[in-house]
């Protein structure tokens, strides 16, 4: 909220058109959350659904699971959790994502020194990671014989969380603001691999065959910046190649802006010199002139080339 009235007091209408419309992602985690009241045979009053408009029917739920915990019904506040833990991840990867993408883009590309954007982006990064910490606490709560994870423990699992999102995001953020819509590439290929990946594993938690496709299409798009666990079973190999690949995309994207970083520092005579380029790619001993300076349609260029 104090992004979009950042941008629509400073006048960037773009930037203000693009932050508003990461909430509306945030209605199908409300719509469920609805879906779910009535499925649960609470009719859904005036209040409630004026809550679930301002998108504050998750904070309903949270005072539900309070008052649950108040009450001693240890099922019902499972069930009561479950709810509103898959509900805020749901939100987060739809709406608190694309915001944080967004708000790091303007803090690296446009706005370095905006006080705004970076402190919306931070926020956004500890709210997504809070929301995979809590995923991660309620399925350890429903393994038999488990007990809830201390706060070390939970500390910890922010604070890794905090990091592999960071991690991923900066070197997406560097690498579309130096190649602009090639990231779209990039992400494309992750978003595949891990569609075919997950595709190979037969995840069976949807039983149609078109839905089970559309599961894993859009847990493959998660996948490009976070792993979610969703079989049950010793989980070891496959966060082995999540994280492989991962790491894969990280490196790319690191040399690419790195490369493209240590070319732009060149001074102006060099990076536009053919020369320079031929007595990098030169043969020890030659003496003659290269074909990469003949090439050119300047004919003083090519005479630069003292071979």
């Amino acid at each position: 909220l104090c992004a979009i009235i950042h941008y629509l007091v400073r006048g960037q209408l773009g930037w203000f058109g693009l932050t508003t419309a990461c909430l509306v992602p945030g209605y199908a985690a409300q719509l469920l959350s609805i879906l779910w009241f009535r499925a649960d045979g609470h009719t859904p009053g005036c209040c409630l659904l004026a809550l679930h408009l301002l998108q504050l029917g998750l904070w309903k739920r949270y005072w539900d699971v309070l008052r649950a915990e108040a009450g001693g019904g240890a099922g019902e506040l499972l069930a009561q959790l479950g709810d509103v833990c898959v509900l805020r991840l749901l939100e987060a990867l739809l709406q608190t994502l694309p915001h944080l993408l967004l708000q790091a883009y303007v803090v690296v590309a446009v706005d370095p020194a905006g006080f705004i954007p970076g402190v919306s982006a931070g926020l956004s990064l500890l709210s997504l990671a809070w929301a995979l910490v809590s995923y991660s606490h309620f399925t350890c709560l429903l393994k038999p014989g488990h007990l809830s994870p201390p706060a070390a423990v939970l500390l910890c699992l922010l604070l890794w969380r905090t990091g592999m999102l960071g991690t991923r995001v900066l070197a997406l953020v560097l690498f579309a603001r130096l190649y602009s819509f090639w990231v779209f590439a990039v992400a494309g290929v992750h978003w595949l691999l891990m569609s075919f990946w997950l595709g190979a594993q037969q995840t069976d938690i949807v039983a149609q065959p078109c839905r089970w496709r559309l599961f894993n299409c859009l847990l493959g798009a998660v996948y490009i910046f976070c792993y979610i666990n969703v079989r049950p079973g010793p989980s070891r190999s496959r966060v082995a190649v999540f994280y492989a690949v991962s790491t894969w995309n990280v490196l790319y994207s690191t040399t690419a802006t790195a490369s493209h970083s240590l070319f732009s520092s060149l001074p102006s005579p060099l990076a536009q010199n053919p020369a320079f380029f031929c007595v990098l790619i030169k043969p020890p001993g030659h003496r003659g002139r290269c074909d990469f300076c003949t090439g050119f349609d300047s004919l003083e260029a090519a005479l630069q080339c003292q071979w």
